[in-house]
């Protein structure tokens, strides 16, 4: 499945960049990645920016996953599932990922689908990792590879 992942704010040197690029080079293959800037302004008026700019780096016919908070949150083993459906849809799948004051509601309304990675906040820039491992586990489930290891609770 190949992916873009579209997210506010630019690595620099440190463990989080470190982290995303250990899993996103685990993943077949690798998500590619795409940085907005972080934009200025006040909350809402930065979170309009990073929205028409998240849009705006969106392939034409994108299928568009926005991590949310406030999303529903699925098993491993559901995500896989879900990996595999936005794969057999045959379109391009990107993964939207906002700054720190979230993701606009035009890129909520845009997307097919709200991922929540659970119902605790984390540093956008960890998100990533996160992501990049949730979908590499998905693909060792997928593939019945014993990364997972279903069996523990």
């Amino acid at each position: 499945m190949k992916a873009r992942l579209v997210t506010i704010g630019r690595f620099k040197s440190g463990a989080e960049g470190a982290l995303f690029a250990q899993y996103n080079a685990r993943l077949r293959p690798p998500l590619e990645l795409t940085e907005i800037p972080e934009a200025n302004g006040s909350p809402a008026e930065a979170r309009r920016r990073e929205g028409a700019a998240i849009l705006a780096a969106l392939p034409a016919n994108a299928l568009l996953v926005a991590l949310d908070l406030g999303a529903t949150a699925p098993s491993s083993e559901a995500l896989a599932q879900l990996t595999e459906r936005w794969e057999a849809a045959a379109r391009p799948l990107c993964f939207a990922i906002g700054g720190a004051e979230g993701l606009d509601p035009a890129v909520t309304q845009r997307a097919e689908h709200r991922l929540s990675l659970g119902p605790l906040t984390w540093p956008h820039l960890l998100v990533r990792a996160l992501l990049a491992e949730q979908l590499f586990r998905a693909q060792c489930i997928r593939a019945n590879h014993p990364y997972h290891r279903a069996w523990r609770p």
